[in-house]
């Protein structure tokens, strides 16, 4: 009796040590799909510097979160965070779909830079959606021609809240007018459909972010600090419409370069 005693002490410690060294590798693992996954969506580069997993709560953490800019972009990065708080659902990480209960975005920090015609985050949505796309159509098939299903997921919360967008022209000659990100919450990701691809998630994630980004009271805030940079008063520009349409300001018809300059400004909030 007592060796059979000692025997099943012996199982639990080997079964919470495995459980324990399982756990704690999913950090590594987490944060190497990420930086893996995260570029094959946005087309840019996707950092994570660690993820930590709590073994009593199941939440993750991710640290040092960073979104790269398309080519084309002069700026450091799109996107950078310091903490993404992950909660999973424990009980549906061997099923399909897996269900995240909260994503938490806490005070991202956003470059949002425009050139003539597009910005950083509508290329960053077209790369998205064109990923999302892909994924769709080249699922491999089964052998009766059927196609496989691929892991989802299903994302009950997602929160971005205090965040900060940092506006980027070459107008600016270098300088930054900056705006609070209004805040975001969205639920529900791929529910109705039994489930989401992670690029159809992300899709959902940074359309919304985009459209907050382009939010009236984003761009009333940037419309005014263009307004007060004293180099636009040099290239003769009324202002920037709120919202996201053009500026109409009139200009000296006798210069090129300022004429060049002020059509610039028309599609400063236009999308493509």
């Amino acid at each position: 009796m007592k060796k059979l005693l000692i025997a099943g002490v012996v199982v639990i410690i080997l079964l919470v040590g495995f459980v324990f060294l399982t756990i704690s590798n999913l950090g590594p693992l987490v944060k190497k799909t990420v930086n893996t996954v995260g570029p094959q969506i946005t087309k840019t580069d996707v950092e994570v510097k660690d993820v930590s997993i709590s073994i009593f709560s199941g939440q993750a953490k991710i640290k040092d979160f960073l979104l790269g800019n398309p080519k084309g972009f002069k700026s450091a990065q799109a996107m950078k965070v310091g903490s993404v708080s992950v909660d999973i659902d424990e009980n549906t990480i061997t099923k399909n779909p897996i269900v995240i209960n909260k994503i938490e975005i806490i005070a991202p920090e956003i470059t949002y830079e425009k050139i003539s015609g597009s910005d950083n985050f509508q290329t960053l949505l077209n790369n998205v959606k064109k990923s999302a796309k892909t994924e769709k159509s080249s699922k491999p098939k089964t052998a009766s021609g059927e196609k496989k299903q691929g892991k989802k997921i299903v994302i009950n919360n997602v929160i971005i809240k205090d965040g900060k967008v940092n506006l980027i022209m070459a107008v600016l000659a270098g300088k930054e007018i900056a705006a609070p990100l209004p805040d975001i919450h969205l639920k529900d990701i791929g529910k109705e459909k039994d489930g989401a691809t992670p690029a159809e998630a992300f899709e959902k994630i940074f359309s919304s972010l985009y459209s907050s980004i382009s939010a009236d009271s984003v761009t009333s805030i940037f419309n005014d600090g263009l307004k007060q940079f004293g180099n636009l008063k040099d290239l003769g520009a009324s202002g920037i419409q709120t919202g996201q349409e053009a500026a109409k300001g009139v200009v000296d018809p006798a210069s090129k370069t300022v004429k060049s300059a002020t059509e610039g400004l028309k599609s400063l909030f236009k999308k493509d």
